[in-house]
């Protein structure tokens, strides 16, 4: 610890787990483990910054650590080594989850299952990851018992958008239509507990429909009085990780050219529809001239994806049949604009009258 005028002092507890300090410190001490495992990258050639032939590759997340080896004889000798590397630092692995194990028989990391299945890698979301999502859906589907339809939508949305939008850059496109499956059963089962007496065509009746004019689908739970509609995961596009090159690192200030155009790159997971309209405004609310989504490090987990659908829901963006400064758009043009909310109303407020006519259900389309 270091204290203005007295300089560094010893501790004599670390940081807690889970603190906000505690990746950055890791960051630092296991700076140089990939040498210490001795990666080695092309430095020349069209395969520069390509891991070189018989080399392994190593994949850390904080304290995470993977390794894949050509050998188990390989694996072993890496092991010995990263052991060796970590004792001065005083640091060990963790001999019940430390393990070394075939490629054909798969390993769990980071929520993913990683397993070679005839010759083919694929990466799939890991069962136990599957099994919490569930577990966490049924939980919130029997606290939400006595509530409304829309009370039900505001609570899961961000649920299902934040755990799609982290595993949408794998194998995931089954898993997402088993859980879509396993969601019309919750629905339904609590449709059903909230009318014990009506019969299941006015249940159906009732809450699922084709709510989403841009999807034809008539089995979507949704609110009748307001038209907002429960997403689905199979919503949610399956787009492909594009690797980091060689040993790039966000943290050095020479690469913050290649980060900012890798995070441009990033394709949010909106709908299409959506995403032609934040490329046609270059992001920006035509009314305020602010970013409608805030641009920078994408988030890294299912907690951090559904905290960021969250923040979106508050600062609540809608399609608004809306033109700048009032001025008429093109002839036979798409005159929708996506607005900040709040600069909606603000805007309502100014003129003392109501817009056009509105999308029917565009307000959900975010939420």
């Amino acid at each position: 610890m270091f204290e203005a005028g007295k300089g560094f002092s010893p501790t004599e507890e670390g940081t807690p787990q889970g603190g906000v300090i505690s990746p950055c410190l890791l960051n630092v001490a296991l700076h140089g483990l990939e040498e210490a495992a001795g990666v080695r990258y092309e430095t020349s050639g069209p395969r520069a910054g390509e891991t070189k032939p018989g080399s392994p590759v190593l994949v850390r997340y904080a304290d995470d650590v993977a390794v894949l080896c050509c050998s188990q004889e390989q694996a072993g000798q890496v092991k010995a080594r990263l052991a060796e590397w970590l004792a001065p630092r005083g640091l060990a692995f963790n001999e019940d989850k430390t393990r070394i194990v075939c490629l054909s028989e798969g390993f769990d990391y980071l929520g993913f299952n990683v397993r070679r299945y005839h010759r083919k890698l694929l990466i799939k979301p890991s069962k136990a990851a599957i099994r919490r999502l569930r577990e966490r859906l049924a939980s919130e589907m029997r606290v939400l018992r006595g509530s409304n339809a829309a009370a039900v939508i505001a609570v899961l949305s961000p649920v299902i958008r934040g755990w799609a939008a982290y595993y949408r850059g794998v194998v995931s496109s089954k898993v997402f239509h088993s859980l879509d499956t396993y969601l019309w059963r919750l629905t339904f089962k609590w449709a059903r507990w909230q009318h014990r007496n009506k019969p299941r065509p006015w249940i159906v009746g009732r809450y699922f429909g084709a709510f989403n004019r841009f999807r034809n689908d008539r089995w979507v739970f949704g609110d009748r009085d307001s038209g907002t509609y429960l997403v689905k995961f199979s919503w949610t596009g399956i787009t492909r990780h594009v690797m980091v090159k060689g040993a790039a690192s966000p943290d050095d200030p020479a690469l913050a050219s290649y980060w900012a155009k890798r995070r441009e790159k990033v394709k949010l997971p909106l709908d299409g529809y959506t995403l032609r309209l934040l490329t046609r405004q270059d992001a920006r609310c035509p009314l305020c001239g602010e970013h409608l989504l805030t641009a920078g490090q994408p988030p890294q987990s299912p907690e951090q994806w559904e905290r960021w659908w969250q923040q979106v829901t508050r600062k609540a963006i809608a399609a608004s049949y809306l033109v700048h400064h009032g001025k008429p758009g093109p002839g036979g043009g798409d005159p929708t604009r996506l607005v900040h909310a709040s600069c909606h109303r603000g805007l309502r407020t100014r003129t003392g009258r109501q817009d056009p006519v509105q999308p029917h259900c565009t307000p959900s389309r975010l939420a």
